[in-house]
């Protein structure tokens, strides 16, 4: 019933499953990238061996990265504030 774990609640779920999105989106994206674009992602980088499907792939690892770290850094800060809100009200 305490309206600081409603709002914890609610704002930890949605920040999740928008993340979540993101994430699906991003790696489905590439997957669907593999399997119809194949001749895109073969297509060397200048001279070299390097293809786009290389630096491609490794920008969905740091999207996770990343993504990881800003859910980190928000529950660190906005929903450990919160947090502490209901822990302080069930004490009471």
């Amino acid at each position: 019933r305490d309206p600081n774990y409603q709002i914890l609640k609610e704002r930890r779920s949605r920040f999740g499953w928008m993340l979540t999105l993101a994430m699906l989106v991003v790696y489905y994206g590439f997957i669907l990238l593999i399997a119809f674009r194949k001749d895109l992602l073969s297509v060397r980088i200048g001279e070299g061996v390097m293809t786009w499907g290389i630096p491609i792939g490794f920008g969905v690892i740091v999207f996770t990265i990343l993504i990881t770290g800003v859910y980190v850094r928000r529950a660190n800060s906005e929903f450990a504030d919160l947090t502490e809100k209901v822990k302080r009200e069930a004490l009471k």
